[in-house]
């Protein structure tokens, strides 16, 4: 008897614990999982346009000297960046550094990536006799100035069909409407005198051109296009506010950055870095 009675009692219990409700379970738990850093993208460089355009434009002109070219666009750009508006798409470039025996001139049509002229020009006889050694922005000089100019109206004058010339470049051809510094055609600016005297004829600081191609060039060049005159002259190189409108920049840089990237000897993607 007191055998059955544990026995049931021990039953009871054990089917008490089985009875109980059985624990509720919750949601599973998230499994947490460590976010792995991204691989970082490795990204072509990609050239400046700067530099693709000033390759192409070179190829079309290969006796400009890059570096001469790369600070017309860099001063055309700092121009239209700075405010002057309506600017065309035709940029001339004369490059005074070379013989008036040379040609000089050069025409770009920026839209079409075409050169529109190479051409002979004269340069101020107070400037110099076959190479300009002098600049001025003085009435009475004579001589050429530099710096970027935005072209204007056209007129027949004293020297023919003639294109007015606007100087940008405060303290060194701004004068150029009040000194009448114009583009014209010439009888001196024919390259025939160069066989007979040594050099092109000279003017009164005028860009002079042979008579054979001056109102096609004017035409092309007239209303709002732009003009840029080179030298080496130091204090112009240093002191254009066209050459600064890039942070850390100077117009020795542009000029040696190009002359790199054009012979080969610096990527366009590494000097657009830089």
């Amino acid at each position: 008897m007191k055998f059955h009675i544990a026995f049931t009692l021990l039953a009871a219990v054990m089917l008490g614990s089985c009875s109980s409700a059985p624990q509720r379970l919750g949601k599973p738990a998230a499994i947490v999982q460590k976010a792995l850093p991204m691989p970082e993208l490795q990204t072509e460089p990609q050239p400046d346009p700067r530099w693709a355009q000033l390759r192409r434009l070179q190829q079309l002109a290969p006796t400009l000297d890059a570096g001469v070219l790369a600070l017309a666009l860099e001063a055309r750009a700092c121009a239209i960046g700075s405010g002057e508006h309506g600017i065309g798409a035709r940029l001339a470039v004369i490059d005074y550094s070379l013989p008036s025996t040379a040609k000089r001139l050069w025409v770009f049509d920026l839209a079409g990536e075409a050169l529109l002229y190479h051409e002979h020009v004269s340069h101020g006889q107070g400037s110099g006799e076959n190479f300009a050694r002098r600049f001025s922005n003085i009435e009475g000089s004579y001589q050429s100035s530099l710096g970027l100019y935005r072209t204007a109206e056209t007129y027949v004058g004293a020297n023919g069909y003639s294109l007015r010339l606007d100087g940008l470049d405060t303290g060194f051809n701004d004068a150029a409407r009040q000194r009448a510094i114009v583009m014209h055609g010439a009888w001196y600016a024919e390259p025939e005198l160069i066989a007979k005297q040594g050099r092109l004829g000279r003017s009164q600081g005028c860009p002079a051109l042979r008579h054979g191609i001056a109102r096609q060039v004017i035409d092309d060049l007239k209303q709002a296009q732009l003009l840029f005159a080179y030298a080496e002259h130091d204090e112009w190189l240093g002191k254009s506010r066209y050459f600064s409108c890039r942070t850390g920049v100077n117009a020795q840089r542009i000029m040696a950055d190009a002359r790199r990237m054009i012979e080969g000897g610096l990527p366009a993607d590494v000097v657009a870095a830089r």
